[in-house]
């Protein structure tokens, strides 16, 4: 049986201790330490080398196996795949922080959802169009009530999605998940004047969107979902540019 090299197991104290572990093992992996077939210390081991409980280290062995890399064997361990590169994409919300981060994700949405908007309008059903008005009057409902709209948001892309009758398109969408959503990262005042004006111009672009798809018009639909994505760039950037010089300016006023 392969067993790995000796690897260093110290967990930074900021992190979530099943979080940090589950790093740590992950970059052992990555790197080449802990070898393709390399079985990983038990749970014992782990949690007397961390000094976490096993509860921390079973945490961290399920996080892996989600990721593809590691495999558990009943009675006999967790262990490295022999394809441990060929483990399943995603994007780890905890680490989209910075503005670069955000719109590398939008840049992604745009390649997703413009030819999605298209065949949406190409193969959408009754039903479809049903679904898609009813997360466009969340949105409303969410804007009136002062809310960020977030989840209503993402349901009405994924109600897009699902209208393209291609099983793929909604169960990614899905597995990326709502934070794809980029003002979760701006901090807008709930129900101020700056967020409802934000939510009013997306939610117009959303209704252009929807109007496309129920006319099946494909064309109209890529250019409109092309259209609120742009937006959604310049939009992002535009606040979130304010942001910085607010909170700038409350520090040197603070610093005086």
């Amino acid at each position: 049986m392969k067993t790995g090299k000796a690897i260093s197991l110290a967990l930074r104290p900021a992190l979530n201790r099943a979080q940090a572990l589950t790093q740590r093992l992950a970059a052992e992996i990555l790197s080449g330490r802990l070898q393709p077939g390399a079985r990983l210390p038990t749970e014992q081991e782990l949690s007397l080398a961390t000094g976490v409980s096993r509860t921390v280290v079973r945490e961290a062995v399920a996080a892996l196996r989600a990721d593809g890399l590691v495999i558990t064997r009943q009675g006999l361990g967790a262990f490295v795949p022999a394809d441990v590169q060929r483990r399943p994409f995603r994007i780890n919300p905890d680490e989209v922080k910075s503005g670069k981060d955000v719109l590398q994700i939008l840049e992604l949405r745009m390649g997703l959802e413009i030819e999605a908007s298209g065949l949406a309008a190409e193969r959408r059903t009754s039903h479809d169009l049903i679904l898609i008005e009813a997360a466009l009057r969340s949105i409303e409902a969410e804007i009136e009530f002062g809310g960020n709209a977030v989840d209503a948001d993402f349901r009405f892309h994924v109600a897009i999605f699902r209208s393209v009758h291609n099983r793929y398109f909604p169960q990614l969408l899905e597995f990326l998940g709502n934070f794809i959503i980029p003002r979760q990262t701006l901090n807008l005042a709930s129900g101020s004047e700056e967020q409802v004006r934000y939510l009013r111009k997306i939610q117009a672009e959303h209704v252009e969107i929807y109007e496309a798809i129920r006319a099946q018009n494909s064309a109209s639909a890529r250019k409109a979902a092309r259209q609120h994505l742009s937006n959604a760039l310049s939009r992002y950037q535009e606040t979130s540019s304010r942001a910085s010089r607010r909170a700038e300016a409350v520090r040197l006023a603070e610093a005086e």
